[in-house]
């Protein structure tokens, strides 16, 4: 299923977003049709199309709550605490996946840096090593020939 729609290689904070994000809406689009049936015919209902229940579901799922539309029925009032607590989840999930990835983005910089500073120390060192082994090397070659006579002499 999830190759089929394109979700293979994402992250499990990116999947819990995106599902918890397709529960929000359905969950805001069935709840604005399910508090217009519930508020049919209550006295003093405010909540009787579905543009309203609509704008309604969308104010009350971010925690807006204008208070132009509210719902009078109890049905309705736990249509409406359903469509809060998603929200409200939902809102959290999507909030902590985003901290995640820029979380996860400046641990993979910091890595690669640190691998950089590890390698340039790494070659500085290597360098380092190598330009002793020279010196040493014509020190070496300077004292074995100290002892034998100069070519050409004679």
């Amino acid at each position: 299923m999830d190759v089929l729609l394109g979700r293979e290689g994402r992250s499990l904070h990116l999947k819990a977003a995106g599902g918890a994000t397709a529960v929000l809406a359905i969950t805001m689009l069935t709840g604005s049709w399910a508090v217009v049936a519930a508020e049919e015919g209550a006295r003093n209902a405010n909540l009787t199309t579905y543009p309203r229940a609509l704008w309604w579901s969308v104010e009350t799922a971010t925690t807006v709550g204008y208070g132009d539309f509210y719902p009078v029925t109890p049905w309705g009032r736990v249509i409406g605490a359903v469509v809060m607590v998603v929200g409200i989840t939902t809102y959290g999930i999507v909030t902590a996946a985003l901290a995640t990835w820029f979380v996860g983005r400046e641990d993979r910089r910091r890595r690669r840096m640190a691998r950089s500073v590890e390698e340039a120390v790494h070659k500085l060192s290597d360098e380092t090593a190598n330009a002793l082994h020279e010196r040493f090397d014509r020190v070496e070659r300077m004292l074995s020939t100290k002892g034998e006579p100069e070519a050409g002499a004679g």
